[in-house]
């Protein structure tokens, strides 16, 4: 079984820097279905969706986080910091290198350098 998708609501202007930073995380634009293109953009990465939900009043869990797994870690957290980003360095778990960065809506995205095994 896999998570098929997640939904983290968004400003409508911040949208074109939250797809731009979930590039940065291997996450490519697609089209929303049927009329949900009117309330959400959607990124997918292989089988795993991001939808971003047009919110006036968005929010960002305070402790929650999403978690994704950069096959290639160090190209990921040098792109990060190259557009900008923060990618602040947490305890290694699991044998594998990790960071927590906020997107620019402010959700806090776990960058993994491999999965817990």
């Amino acid at each position: 079984m896999t998570l098929q998708h997640v939904s983290l609501e968004v400003r409508r202007d911040d949208v074109p820097e939250e797809l731009r930073f979930w590039a940065l995380l291997g996450f490519e634009e697609v089209e929303p279905a049927g009329t949900l293109a009117e309330v959400a953009a959607w990124v997918q990465r292989g089988a795993t969706q991001i939808h971003l939900l047009f919110s006036d009043d968005p929010v960002v869990p305070p402790s929650g986080h999403s978690a994704v797994v950069a096959e290639d870690f160090d190209a990921v957290i040098a792109a990060l910091r190259d557009a900008g980003f923060s990618p602040e360095e947490r305890t290694r778990h699991w044998g594998a290198a990790r960071v927590f960065v906020r997107s620019p809506a402010g959700h806090v995205v776990e960058v993994m350098a491999a999965p817990p095994a």
